[in-house]
C-alpha cells in the first residue's frame, strides 16, 4: 500500500507543480488541463489515445499558429490604415517568423515543462517556438478566442510589436539579397562545402559570389546558417542599396 501511494503522491506533485508553473505563465487558471498536457507531450513519448492517435503537440501547433496569425493579423490591419496587404503580410511574417517564436518560447522557458524521452540538451532551437504555438493552440480550446487573444497581446504585442521598429527587421537576409539580386538583374550563387577543419560537429563553409565577384564568406554548423550568415555579412556590404526593400 505504501508503495501505492508513494506513487500517486509523485504523480501529484509533478501535475501539481505543471498545473502551477502554467498558471504563472499564462496569468490565468487553466480548466482543462489535458490541452496543455498535450501542448507539452513531445512525440518521443510515443502515446497514443483509445483510438489510436497520437498524442503530442504537433497538432496543436498547427492550431496556434493560425491563431497568431489571425489576432497579429487583426492587430497590424487596425494599426496600419495605410497599409497594402504586401506591406501587411511581410510585418506580420516579422512577428511570427521562426526566429522571434523561438525567442518567446526561450524567455517562458517553456522547455521545462516537456515530457520527453530526448535530453533537453539535444532539441534544436526549433523546439522553443513549437512549445509557444502549441501552448496558444491549447488556450484556444481550454477558454476560447477571446483568452487567446488575450494571452496573445501580453506575451507578443505589447512586449514585441512596434511599428518602426518591424519595419527595419530583417526576417531572412538570404531572401532579400536574393530580391535584390532579380530586381537589379544580379547574378548570384552560393558556393556550400563541407568544412574539414578539425571541430568535433561538422561545419558547412559558404562563399556568395555577385556577379562573379567572391562578396562574402561564412561557417556554421548546417548549410542553411551559413548561406544566411554569408547573406547578412554581404547585406551590410551593399546596405545603402538594399535597406529600401525592407
Amino acid at each position: 500500500m505504501s508503495y501505492i501511494r508513494n506513487i500517486l503522491n509523485s504523480r501529484f506533485k509533478r501535475n501539481g507543480n505543471f498545473f502551477m508553473e502554467l498558471t504563472k505563465i499564462l496569468g490565468f487558471k487553466p480548466k482543462h488541463i489535458k490541452f496543455y498536457k498535450k501542448a507539452f507531450t513531445h512525440r518521443s513519448m510515443n502515446i497514443k489515445d483509445s483510438e489510436g492517435n497520437a498524442i503530442n503537440y504537433e497538432r496543436l501547433e498547427f492550431l496556434g499558429d493560425a491563431m497568431l496569425s489571425a489576432v497579429i493579423a487583426l492587430h497590424l490591419y487596425q494599426e496600419v490604415p495605410s497599409g497594402d496587404e504586401g506591406y501587411l503580410t511581410k510585418m506580420r511574417s516579422k512577428v511570427v517568423s521562426r526566429e522571434h517564436l523561438n525567442e518567446l518560447g526561450k524567455d517562458l522557458n517553456l522547455i521545462k515543462l516537456v515530457e520527453s524521452k530526448i535530453p533537453p540538451g539535444q532539441f534544436g532551437d526549433n523546439i522553443h517556438g513549437n512549445l509557444f504555438e502549441a501552448l496558444v493552440g491549447a488556450i484556444f480550446l481550454d477558454k476560447g478566442y477571446k483568452y487567446c487573444e488575450k494571452f496573445i497581446y501580453k506575451r507578443v504585442i505589447i512586449p514585441y510589436v512596434d511599428i518602426e521598429t518591424l519595419e527595419g527587421k530583417v526576417i531572412s537576409y538570404k531572401s532579400l539579397l536574393i530580391e535584390w539580386c532579380q530586381k537589379e538583374k544580379k547574378t548570384f550563387k552560393y558556393y556550400v562545402y563541407e568544412d574539414t577543419g578539425n571541430d568535433e560537429v561538422r561545419h558547412f563553409s559558404v562563399k556568395l559570389s555577385i556577379d562573379d565577384r567572391v562578396v562574402a564568406k561564412a561557417r556554421a554548423t548546417s548549410k542553411k546558417k551559413a548561406e544566411e550568415k554569408a547573406s547578412k555579412r554581404a547585406f551590410f556590404a551593399f546596405q545603402n542599396r538594399i535597406s529600401k526593400l525592407i
